[in-house]
């Protein structure tokens, strides 16, 4: 008697071991059960066979068509042979009623218990249940890994050798070839290793695969962009990779924050960011080499900065072919080629053309023979150089517009009343109904204390301007000013504040309003001035006599 409890325990097991839902296990376990009966009867797969599964048992029927006249007994039953059946089964008085037909008596029923199951038919089922499990397994791997494309796995190596690595990714193995890693690098079991996601396919005969890869571009990508934080918070973009695995890589970046610097960003503090990165390409025996290339959309300036670490004397490019010549120095060839051609290849992948490389001796042949013209590099330079002035012109002129209209928009949104300029007023907008409101009259103490200032007038003649105001009364005037200002400032802040009426308010504003600045007067005319100016400042003393000052000195002695 199978016991459900130990079922559902082996069942919740599998689905913690595999990661496959319990519903997937059991429709597979129901596809095995079936397949068994099925192949156990020996008459075809197109036996009408159904097995049912719970909590309490595991049950397999097996239907036939109840038809009149029986063309292939081993899906169809007539109906006297069915009620002859039953009728017997009747007569034997067992415990177990396998047979049975359903009240339309269109079909004919026969239940078999799974412990009638032969030895036979249990090898049959562990080996469509093993396969299906795996089939199960890999459609929960797809699912797990689908949108996982383009990140970063861990992992531990089972195994290494020449044709490549084994990795434990938690739930299953996958397989990493030796054109997938870096180089040169090895593993030894039970070394952590980090691949990239580069594709999941579920349309493979064999089931759902996983790409994973440390040899593509995007391994390199995504180690800048957790190394580098100006990269992850999007101040500085990869704008194109180009990568020989192994040997040499070069990354374009941009700055979208033009007092950001990419390849600094990308270095770091005294190239740490870069050696953090470095030590993550694997341990093979050459360590690959990383260039960093400030992202031009000038194809020249492109050019010359992709073949770095050579020096570009000048260059010719071809924008329809997609082809460029460049000229280095002499002595320089091999160093812009790199090894085994690394430099050239990777420079021509990042840049997308076509470059032929020549030293400095071959310029004037080349261009008598191609009749081109090179360009040095200070003339691109400077040619760039005016173009992102013309592009800052009119980004300026563009952001003038753009503020221009939100400055029309807000004007139309307030009644066309724009800032600093007068309110145009139509005859629509004077009602006659409504009276004009009369000014307030002036009362006669304001009147007295606003007395008009008679105002100097300077003409080319000097004039000479009498004023009631003397020099004494201003500097009186001054020195009261500073003293009550003194006194504020040191008077205590502790005491509460003298509460002002409204009409102290009102009485102060009218009397701000009708105060004038004091014109500025003359102390002296410019005939005063004259004759101050030619007057002697010394005059001549005659020689002092000869004083006795002794009789002054007893003069005092004898008062004292």
């Amino acid at each position: 008697m199978l016991d459900a409890t130990q079922f559902m325990e082996a069942l919740n097991e599998l689905e913690h071991q595999k990661g496959i839902a319990k519903e997937d296990i059991i429709a597979a376990l129901k596809e095995a059960l079936r397949k068994a009966y099925t192949k156990s009867l020996q008459g075809g797969d197109d036996a009408l066979v159904e097995v049912e599964i719970t909590d309490e048992y595991i049950n397999i029927k097996r239907f036939k068509n109840i038809v009149d006249e029986v063309t292939d007994d081993y899906i169809e039953i007539s109906l006297e042979d069915a009620e002859a059946v039953i009728a017997a089964q009747k007569k034997s008085k067992a415990k177990v009623k396998p047979f049975s037909i359903n009240k339309e008596k269109t079909l004919f029923i026969e239940e078999v218990p799974v412990e009638q199951l032969t030895r036979f038919m249990a090898m049959t089922v562990k080996s469509v249940l093993r396969q299906k499990l795996a089939e199960a397994e890999k459609v929960a791997l797809y699912q797990a890994h689908k949108d996982k494309v383009g990140e970063m796995i861990s992992g531990l190596v089972e195994k290494c050798d020449d044709y490549g690595a084994m990795v434990n990714i938690g739930r299953t193995t996958i397989f990493l070839s030796r054109k997938e890693l870096i180089g040169d690098e090895t593993f030894n079991p039970g070394d952590p290793i980090r691949m990239y996601v580069a594709n999941v396919n579920s349309s493979n005969e064999k089931g759902p695969q996983i790409r994973v890869t440390r040899s593509d571009a995007g391994y390199l990508k995504k180690l800048f962009e957790e190394s580098v934080r100006d990269i992850y918070d999007g101040t500085v973009i990869i704008k194109n990779i180009a990568r020989d695995a192994g040997t040499r890589s070069k990354v374009a970046v941009y700055s979208n924050d033009p007092n950001v610097d990419p390849c600094s960003a990308c270095i770091g503090v005294s190239g740490q960011t870069i050696q953090n990165i470095l030590s993550n390409l694997g341990n093979a025996r050459e360590k690959e080499k990383v260039d960093i290339i400030r992202y031009s959309t000038n194809d020249a300036i492109y050019i010359i900065d992709a073949l770095k670490p050579a020096t570009v004397e000048a260059i010719h490019i071809d924008k329809e072919d997609k082809s460029a010549i460049v000229i280095v120095p002499d002595g320089q060839l091999s160093l812009a080629i790199g090894r085994k051609g690394a430099n050239a290849r990777v420079a021509c992948h990042l840049t997308g053309y076509e470059i032929t490389i020549k030293e400095a001796h071959e310029k004037e042949e080349i261009e008598d023979d191609l009749d081109i013209k090179f360009l040095s590099v200070d003339e691109v330079k400077e040619e760039e150089n005016k173009r992102e002035q013309v592009e800052k012109y009119e980004r300026y002129l563009a952001q003038l517009k753009e503020a221009r209209a939100k400055e029309l928009e807000a004007t139309e949104q307030t009644g066309g009343i724009e800032k600093g300029k007068p309110m145009k007023i139509t005859d629509e907008d004077i009602k006659e109904d409504e009276p004009v409101k009369e000014e307030a009259p002036v009362s006669e103490e304001v009147k007295e204390e606003v007395k008009p200032v008679e105002q100097p007038v300077i003409k080319d003649e000097p004039k000479v301007v009498k004023t009631t105001t003397t020099l004494e009364s201003l500097e009186k005037s001054l020195e009261e000013t500073k003293k009550k200002e003194t006194f504020k400032a040191t008077k205590k802040t502790s005491r509460r504040p003298k509460t002002i009426t409204e009409e102290e308010v009102a009485h102060e504003d009218k009397v701000e309003e009708t105060k004038q600045p004091l014109p500025q007067m003359d102390i002296y005319t410019k005939e005063e001035l004259e004759q101050i100016e030619n007057e002697e400042l010394y005059e001549d003393y005659e020689e002092e006599e000869d004083i006795d000052y002794d009789e002054y000195d007893s003069y005092y002695d004898d008062e004292q």
